[in-house]
């Protein structure tokens, strides 16, 4: 019997597993991670540039301050610069020509109407008034001679030795001597008043504020041959000249009251009150010019010196007051930046009534209500957006605006 045959090795079931195919399983899960990744890093980098994009566009809306206007047509001051002059100044020339004997007063002295100034010597005049004596003295004599002449041919008419036509001529001769007489006396009157100029006087009660000679100084007679030889100048009163623009002359009437300032004195203040009006506007500068008064009792101010004048201006009861920082000048004339209940910009142009300085007097183009943009960017235009940093209230209740109601003006 022979022996069974050994049965085959049992064997797996199941299939063998290849290899590699856990590497491409990783593979796979590495490529899915880092496409992860990507999309990640993109995701966040719409979404920084969509963040810096808002932040932008954020940023490019400008933030503004608002105010209401305030009522208007309150006083104001217009402050205007000013030149002092002497109420009476008098420059004085010579009437005789000579040389200058002495002088009597230097600048600074204050002198009488009628104190003497200084001496003139005139040899050519004296000379011509003693010529025009002996003139006189010799037309004299002619015409007593003529007199007696003509007396005696008159009695002779009577007894018909001489005819009439001889009588007529002695007595037309004694007619023509005696004209010459007068002549002659008005020729030596004339003479004699114009050597009384050779003492030079003041003209009135004052101050010596210039004098332009001196002793042996060759003198020529009248206003056109040299400088004056002295000015008097009467300082207890002094005239304040200003030139005024012409919007604001209807307001400047006669009697309006100022305040003066002086360099030389700046913590003291004068009163100073409008005389009169030159009722006229300089075509060159557009002003009109105005004089004031101003007491110099105690002769603190200087005649031709400069003042700075305060007019005291009454208000004209209507407009609206915005600060001058909120003006826009551009090409279409003056503008105001206003913010409408969407937070947009609505530039609405004005006209000026008054210019306050700091502040500005608006005659039309703005209501009570309007929200105003101060110092508004440059760029500001209509339908802008805008934020708010501080806007008052919601009612024009809340109004806020800068003060100031001074005028200041440059004159030059």
């Amino acid at each position: 019997m022979s022996a069974p045959e050994p049965a085959p090795p049992a064997s797996d079931s199941g299939p063998k597993p290849r290899p590699g195919r856990g590497l491409v399983t990783v593979g796979v899960v590495v490529a899915l991670a880092a496409v992860g990744i990507v999309a990640e890093g993109a995701v966040s980098r719409v979404r920084s540039a969509r963040q810096l994009q808002a932040w932008t566009e954020a940023q490019a809306i400008p933030t503004v301050r608002t105010l209401y206007p305030s009522p208007g047509g309150g006083p104001a001051n217009l402050e205007l610069p000013g030149r002092l002059e002497a109420y009476r100044s008098a420059p004085i020339y010579a009437r005789v020509p000579g040389y200058l004997k002495s002088w009597k007063h230097d600048i600074g002295a204050r002198v009488k109407a009628g104190d003497l100034l200084a001496e003139i010597e005139t040899p050519d005049l004296d000379q011509q008034l003693l010529q025009a004596k002996a003139d006189l003295a010799s037309a004299q004599a002619s015409a007593s001679l003529a007199e007696t002449t003509a007396a005696r041919w008159n009695a002779m008419l009577g007894s018909d030795s001489v005819s009439k036509q001889e009588v007529d001529e002695k007595t037309g001769d004694y007619a023509t001597k005696k004209a010459l007489v007068n002549a002659a006396q008005a020729n030596v009157n004339r003479l004699v008043a114009t050597k009384a100029f050779t003492r030079i006087v003041a003209p009135f009660d004052g101050v010596v504020t210039a004098r332009s000679t001196d002793v042996g100084a060759l003198i020529n007679a009248g206003s056109g041959g040299g400088p004056e030889l002295f000015v008097v100048s009467d300082t207890t009163k002094l005239r304040v000249y200003v030139s005024v623009p012409q919007q604001y002359v209807p307001s400047v009437p006669p009697g309006t009251r100022a305040t003066m300032t002086v360099p030389e004195h700046p913590d003291q203040t004068y009163a100073a009150t409008v005389e009169t009006s030159a009722q006229a506007v300089n075509a060159a500068s557009g002003t009109t010019l105005m004089q004031l008064l101003v007491d110099n009792a105690h002769g603190d101010l200087m005649p031709g010196g400069y003042a700075s004048l305060k007019l005291n201006l009454a208000g004209r009861g209507d407009g609206l007051t915005i600060p001058a920082s909120a003006l826009i000048f551009g090409a279409g004339g003056l503008t105001v930046a206003t913010v409408g209940t969407d937070g947009r910009v609505d530039v609405k142009p004005v006209t000026v009534q008054r210019d306050l300085g700091q502040s500005i007097e608006i005659a039309s183009g703005l209501a009570v209500s309007d929200r105003v943009i101060d110092n508004p960017p440059d760029d500001i235009a209509n339908g802008n957006r805008v934020n708010v940093l501080d806007a008052p209230g919601s009612s024009p209740s809340g109004r806020e605006v800068a003060s100031g109601s001074d005028l200041h003006h440059d004159a030059s």
